[in-house]
């Protein structure tokens, strides 16, 4: 029993070291791959990706995605409990489920885990979801982010998306091209930002209202 609890405190010591040492290298080094990247290529897809600093990504693209996936993202500390809260009542309802992952969650599980449920996956996602707030800070989550989240069908990031879509850099984003490539996040492999209709124009079009409010209300003051 005792050599079985030394086993496990070793295991979970190796796991905390290793975690740690892999998210400081992220802080810094451009994230090269993710599983959902190797899916693609698994299924038999190409993947098309170009890392892109924030600072050259133009500022309505985080907007954007403020605007769409987390309106408290500058304020929260990586879990938005009242999203969450609001996503339980609304599924157990019966309703269409719907998730309350901040952008914070979803670049831990993007960057580090697989994609899908399960109880201990959201358990590491929690655990690098900390990691992540703690060492990368809102600027790096948010680069992260915006360079590795599929934006189509084995297109990531925003650069890509642009290059994809609108055939121009992520740059000079128009708050109405930010918009559509936001409403694609949530479901790429179903969704195209190009000639949107139905959901994604309708959810285009509200981000893009919603854009100004982010700016003029300092919902993205984490990111100046």
């Amino acid at each position: 029993m005792f050599t079985a609890l030394r086993l496990l405190i070793k295991i979970v010591l190796g796991f905390v070291v290793l975690s740690l040492v892999w998210v400081g290298v992220y802080a810094i080094v451009p994230v090269p791959f993710t599983m959902t990247m190797m899916g693609d290529l698994v299924g038999g897809h190409s993947v098309t990706k170009d890392w892109t600093p924030l600072s050259r990504i133009d500022p309505d693209m985080p907007r954007a995605a403020i605007a769409g996936e987390d309106a408290r993202f500058c304020s929260h500390h990586g879990f938005d409990w009242r999203a969450i809260a609001g996503a339980a009542a609304h599924n157990a309802g019966g309703q269409r489920i719907r998730g309350g992952s901040t952008i914070s969650q979803q670049t831990a599980k993007n960057a580090f885990l697989f994609q899908g449920g399960g109880y201990l996956r959201k358990a590491l996602e929690a655990w690098f979801t900390l990691l992540i707030e703690t060492i990368w800070g809102k600027k790096r989550i948010m680069e992260v982010y915006l360079n590795i989240a599929e934006t189509g069908i084995g297109t990531y990031g925003a650069e890509a998306a642009s290059q994809r879509y609108f055939h121009h850099s992520a740059a000079t984003l128009s708050p109405v091209e930010a918009a559509r490539i936001a409403a694609v996040l949530p479901l790429p492999k179903k969704r195209e930002a190009v000639a949107p209709t139905g959901f994604v124009r309708r959810r285009g079009n509200q981000i893009t209202r919603y854009v100004g409010i982010v700016r003029r209300s300092g919902l993205d003051a984490c990111l100046r």
